[in-house]
């Protein structure tokens, strides 16, 4: 069974890959087509039937959320009525593997009546519905992963990527930005990372541990007891952020001084903090999303962040562990 399911893993693969070498001039006429059909105020009509038509709502969906208006026209529907969604305006992104699906190739010459243009993505360049079409982006990935040849497997799974990539090209493109993201996204855990801002998140005021340059030690674990706080930052004396000290620090300077011998932890405590902070750490400014933070505590595996202001000045701390109790993560 493990055998089995990593051939499958093996064709879908290799069909990717096909795919993905296949790219070129048709695919730069189709993004170019989709772009001057939503600068007259178009939308990209996405369409397929069975399989198709699943992946056909899955990259309306894409397209939608990352700054390309979309809708899906399920080719039964069109015929009886559906087809009053669409104008001259829009496009047609025409999905069908064999490119001899009936419903969808019959769907065209109604689309033209209508004014639309046709971009069509298949198996086979030689195909009825390649041949009715403005553009044809080929899908060349290969047989199915289904023993019987029938299942739409690898054929799915090729089609959604070059969805996905047309729509990633149309973010470039169009330069879509997150704040645009954001828009779309209200809702949920990424909606709130996208909206809220690191002023919205960051520990201030009594929460904020920090201390100043000529502090030692036990100051900063003094000012991270009252404020609850897993670090310290250390700043100088117009506020400016100089470094970081956490309890993780602390606990791995306890050890060490344990493992190499020296007498009781009174010492240490006394050192300036200085000494063990980490230095010019890094920060994030008060004016970033949070959305921006959760990429750097999953890239720099780290639980606290410095806030600053744009002159450097230290304005708040992130901690990890504040963001469910907010529901951002």
């Amino acid at each position: 069974m493990i055998n089995r399911a990593k051939q499958v893993f093996d064709i879908e693969i290799a069909g990717l890959e096909k795919t993905r070498d296949s790219v070129g001039d048709s695919f730069v006429q189709a993004v170019e087509m989709i772009l001057d059909c939503a600068s007259r105020g178009g939308i990209l009509v996405v369409s397929g039937v069975g399989k198709n038509l699943h992946i056909a709502e899955k990259m309306s969906a894409i397209f939608s959320s990352t700054g390309t208006r979309s809708i899906v026209l399920n080719p039964v529907q069109a015929m009886h009525g559906d087809l009053g969604m669409v104008s001259a305006k829009d496009i047609l992104l025409a999905l069908s593997f064999s490119g001899e699906s009936a419903e969808v190739n019959n769907l065209i010459p109604a689309i033209r009546r209508h004014g639309l243009k046709v971009i069509s993505m298949t198996g086979r360049p030689d195909s009825t519905l390649a041949t009715l079409s403005d553009v044809h982006v080929e899908i060349p990935c290969g047989k199915e992963a289904c023993p019987f040849g029938m299942a739409p497997t690898n054929s799915t799974t090729a089609t959604m990527a070059m969805g996905d990539a047309l729509a990633m090209v149309l973010i470039d493109a169009q330069k879509f930005a997150i704040e645009d993201y954001a828009m779309n996204h209200p809702a949920g855990a990424i909606g709130r990372a996208l909206v809220m801002k690191v002023t919205d998140v960051m520990r201030t005021g009594e929460r904020l541990a920090s201390v100043g340059d000529g502090a030692t030690v036990m100051d900063a674990i003094m000012a991270m007891t009252k404020a609850k706080s897993g670090a310290a930052v250390v700043a100088d004396a117009e506020g400016k952020l100089l470094g970081i000290f956490t309890d993780g620090d602390f606990r791995r300077l306890v050890s060490n001084a344990g493992m190499s011998g020296e007498s009781g932890s009174g010492a240490l405590l006394a050192d300036p903090i200085t000494n063990y902070m980490t230095s010019s750490p890094l920060f994030v400014r008060d004016d970033a999303y949070a959305a921006e933070l959760l990429k750097i505590f999953e890239k720099k595996r780290i639980d606290d962040l410095p806030v600053c202001d744009a002159s450097g000045r230290v304005v708040g701390l992130v901690d990890i562990q504040d963001l469910p109790k907010m529901k951002v993560l």
